[in-house]
């Protein structure tokens, strides 16, 4: 399931580029191909192992609680299945209904112009709830070597998806802040804070942050090589003012290593501390990324300081709901006397 959200990550991420550099795409493109092939392996990884604890449950064999956690009756107890796989497979079964809404879409319109239509925002969703089903199974393993891992590496990919997520905040009336900066700091600093508390142990959060800066430094050199040639091996030239600046990695705050550090050494006071704090930090610090990669202007302070207050406030928020979100995930586990069970 891990597997199939990486490669929902590389098509994402590989079909803003070509958004960006190329234009607009059909529906059957090699990263349109990439996004289904991710949800569907997370899906069919579901289905089966819904399908052996439902099998399991009808010969009263015992159901291993480790595997996704606790099984839950589904149509009447017709299925059961592991709460992790199950909103996994939610997740992915959403990802068909969104991926029909979008070939019509495509149908009808032609051409897509731009990342955040409304049958995309719906496919970023659905793949959003995959990975939080990812995220699930991993946590009730957090006690074992794989669990551990696992968690910092899904809950990373969650959060360097969720980037683009939250694109469709562009279209809120926000005034003087700049929503999907404010929106890019409320998920970074609670997935992040969610990854941590579930983890529950020293460098929690900054194994998180390492690995999103891993995927960020490896899809920076991926987005823009994996589109031009592309773009060469179907006849199609770049644009004129491409730039060969990768989309989704530089919409993934670089200060995230500095949250991470933040939320450790704040880690005997209250969530929303180290939330607020974190929140100031993406937001203060979101400018000067766009003005290293792009050489854009410092904006305005009637608009910088009205964002730095919002990061703040959501930020805040944000540290207490990854704080309760994570302790959430945590009671997925068994009791250790039911694990020998």
């Amino acid at each position: 399931m891990l597997g199939g959200t990486l490669i929902s990550l590389i098509g994402l991420t590989w079909d803003i580029q070509w958004h960006s550099d190329v234009g607009p795409d059909t529906f059957f493109t090699l990263p349109h191909l990439f996004l289904y092939a991710g949800s569907a392996i997370s899906g069919l990884a579901s289905l089966a192992v819904v399908l052996m604890t439902t099998a399991n449950a009808k010969r009263d064999k015992a159901i291993d609680p480790m595997v996704g956690g606790r099984a839950v009756g589904v149509f009447g107890r017709t299925f059961s299945a592991p709460v992790g796989y199950l909103v996994s497979g939610i997740g992915a079964a959403l990802f068909l209904v969104y991926g029909l809404w979008d070939q019509w879409w495509h149908g009808l319109y032609g051409f897509d112009a731009v990342i955040d239509s409304p049958p995309h925002i719906g496919l970023l969703l659905s793949i959003s709830i995959t990975m939080v089903g990812a995220v699930m199974v991993f946590a009730v393993a957090r006690d074992d070597s794989w669990g551990t891992y696992g968690i910092a590496a899904a809950a990373g990919t969650l959060l360097a998806f969720s980037m683009v997520t939250v694109l469709g905040l562009s279209a809120l009336p926000g005034g003087p802040v700049n929503t999907v900066n404010a929106g890019s700091a409320f998920f970074s600093v609670m997935i992040l804070f969610m990854g941590a508390y579930v983890l529950n142990r020293r460098g929690g959060a900054f194994a998180v942050g390492v690995v999103v800066a891993l995927l960020q430094a490896v899809f920076w050199w991926f987005s823009p090589w994996a589109t031009e040639v592309y773009a060469d091996a179907t006849g199609l030239p770049l644009r004129d003012y491409a730039d060969g600046i990768p989309g989704l990695p530089n919409m993934i705050p670089m200060s995230l290593i500095l949250v991470a550090v933040a939320v450790e050494l704040l880690r005997g006071l209250p969530a929303w501390v180290a939330g607020l704090a974190g929140g100031v930090i993406i937001t203060a610090c979101a400018p000067l990324q766009r003005m290293l990669t792009y050489g854009s202007n410092f904006p305005a302070l009637e608009r910088y300081l009205p964002t730095v207050v919002a990061g703040a406030v959501l930020g805040a928020l944000a540290g207490m709901l990854g704080r309760r979100f994570g302790h959430m995930l945590r009671h997925l586990a068994p009791a250790k006397e039911d694990r020998h069970a």
